[in-house]
């Protein structure tokens, strides 16, 4: 019996990793906004549970976070395309969700529009950064290398989205607060309270 070739994206999709970008200075926060408190665990927990629920295996954790096998930068203070750098470098090609730490709203569903999108290098949510579906492969880590051994080029997911090649989902407006990142600590009490 042959198999159908006609592949849904259920069947297309198989294996998603996850990569929690948690590897930056919080300096604007002030503390280390992995550590934050979210429903009696660190953010950080939550965010990796999250991911773990999505349906994410295996899921790696940028930054110097033994507990959650966390991947130190290779290259420090290169910002989230450094964390992202050295947390692909532990990964085999195929996609990823790439979520920040500091997003505790982000939820499964999605999460799961991401992974559900047609096929492409990178996909996230209208005008968005994050969260993004990205598919690693050859052109994806020599492209992110490229980008941070640039003195002179610009080291943000936006332009590493633009030069992939980004589709963009349109977001129901009563759902963009869920991608509401906290920066900083009036942007953090507004979620919490």
């Amino acid at each position: 019996m042959g198999m159908n070739t006609t592949a849904t994206p259920t069947a297309e999709r198989g294996a998603i990793a996850g990569i929690v970008l948690a590897g930056g200075l919080s300096s604007r926060m002030g503390r280390d906004k992995a550590l934050l408190p979210w429903q009696g665990q660190p953010l950080l927990a939550h965010m990796h549970a999250l991911l773990k629920a999505a349906g994410a295996d295996p899921i790696r954790v940028s930054g110097d976070y033994p507990a959650y096998a966390g991947v130190p930068d290779s290259l420090p203070r290169c910002g989230p395309l450094g964390g992202l750098y050295s947390t692909i470098a532990t990964l085999g090609d195929g996609p990823a969700w790439v979520v920040p730490v500091d997003m505790p709203l982000l939820d499964a569903t999605l999460l799961h529009q991401l992974r559900d999108a047609p096929p492409g290098p990178c996909v996230r949510f209208h005008d968005l950064p994050l969260p993004m579906r990205l598919n690693i492969d050859g052109q994806c880590r020599s492209l992110l290398a490229a980008m941070l051994h640039d003195p002179a080029g610009p080291r943000a997911l936006r332009a590493l989205q633009r030069r992939l090649g980004v589709i963009e989902l349109p977001l129901d407006p009563a759902l963009v607060a869920r991608l509401r990142n906290c920066n900083t600590p009036a942007e953090w009490e507004e979620v919490v309270s």
